[in-house]
């Protein structure tokens, strides 16, 4: 019988220190394929600093991150781990694809240049095949329509839509969301969660940081509730109310949000 499959993702007492202060203290977290986690907190809490040692933006001070059962930012022989040189990262973060709180779009690229430069430059991927890809992308995100138009033309829930794509682009196994809402309006939040619902219902590996108490309730099938860089509870994502958790931190949180 063959070994069962390593989870997409764990993360194995991660702390980040700036200056004496800890932003992020022992944190792990295992995520299996498939699976969405919701990463909830009040601001200042460290999950922005977490989600960004998941894919070594951020470096941990202490611990590791696994992909796929591939330490990130190591190189492993047995049970010694060795430092990768900072231009190696590259090759081990294409697995993991990220959604930031902007949109970070070229904006001398169209929609679907935008879509194309990575496959293009890191992948080293024919032009005219990526361009049919990035073209089914955007589609996906529905913005067919919108392929020839540059970021300053489109709305910001269509801007973090081809920024979805573009991550989408390089077929990673683990899909990381920072607050891809928050610098929205209101009436483009909707639009932006639609998309990353349809993700989930097909299979992607999400970790997502959101204050959407909603969305992680309805799409998640996990939930992690961090204040002061640790986690203070975590469950499944339907029991996120009031009622439903077990911590007076996360119920006081909830009910000031929901």
């Amino acid at each position: 019988m063959s070994a069962p499959a390593p989870p997409v993702l764990e993360a194995w007492r991660v702390s980040k220190r700036f200056g004496s202060e800890y932003a992020v203290r022992g944190v792990s977290l295992t995520v299996d394929a498939g699976t969405a986690v919701c990463i909830l907190g009040p601001s200042g809490s460290g999950k922005t600093t977490f989600i960004r040692c998941l894919n070594h933006l951020e470096e941990p001070d202490e611990g590791y991150v696994f992909v796929d059962g591939e330490p990130l930012g190591y190189r492993r022989t047995g049970d010694v781990f060795a430092q990768v040189r900072r231009r190696e990262l590259p090759r081990q973060r294409r697995r993991i694809g990220m959604v930031f709180q902007q949109f970070n779009l070229f904006d001398h690229m169209t929609a679907l240049e935008n879509v194309m430069e990575a496959p293009v430059k890191v992948l080293r991927r024919p032009r005219s095949e990526v361009r049919a890809s990035a073209g089914a992308l955007l589609e996906r995100v529905g913005l067919a329509d919108r392929a020839d138009h540059y970021p300053r033309e489109l709305s910001g829930g269509q801007q973090q839509r081809v920024a979805i794509a573009r991550a989408l682009a390089m077929e990673p196994r683990l899909l990381l969301c920072d607050e891809p809402t928050s610098a929205l309006d209101p009436e483009m939040v909707h639009e932006v969660l639609q998309v990353l619902a349809s993700l989930v219902a097909e299979g992607m590996t999400m970790v997502t940081v959101t204050h959407e108490v909603g969305f992680a309730r309805e799409v998640a099938q996990r939930f992690v509730f961090m204040e002061g860089g640790e986690v203070v509870e975590e469950g499944d994502a339907r029991d996120l109310t009031t009622s439903g958790v077990s911590e007076e931190r996360t119920r006081s949180f909830l009910a000031k949000v929901l």
